[in-house]
């Protein structure tokens, strides 16, 4: 067997990180989604506000995160994201399963969460890759 070139050492990484980064969002709403979806406009306002500053962070130090340079940053964040949507995309389509303490019509609200700190990230992973 071979050793993985750098090119596929980098896409490993960043697969990973994406898996793990999935993850950490399912056991925060595993555990703290009851306090996370509270009715009523504000509440909803600062959910969307945390994913998108959560998003952007992410983005702005997945380079790091991922061992690359910070040109590569938006490459990083895009394969990272890629599993991280499939596998958030799973868990919508069957919400109830995975969070059984939440109510399923809040289906919606996650994948528009989800989508909303993937686009932040992208975004954050952008402006450190044109910043280098």
């Amino acid at each position: 067997m071979r050793p993985l070139r750098s090119g596929e050492r980098v896409i490993l990484r960043a697969l990973g990180l994406g898996f793990g980064i999935a993850a950490a969002i399912l056991v925060l709403f595993y555990l703290a989604g009851p306090l996370f979806f509270l009715e009523g406009r504000r509440p909803f306002q600062i959910n969307f506000a945390a994913a998108a500053i959560l998003g952007l962070l992410v983005g702005l130090v997945v380079h790091r995160l991922a061992r690359v340079r910070a040109m590569e940053a938006a490459t990083a964040m895009a394969l990272s994201a890629i599993p991280g949507m499939m596998v958030m995309a799973a868990v919508g389509s069957h919400f109830a399963v995975f969070f059984p303490a939440l109510n399923p019509a809040l289906d919606k609200v996650f994948g528009s969460l989800m989508l909303w700190f993937y686009a932040f990230a992208l975004a954050g992973a952008l402006w450190t890759a044109r910043r280098s």
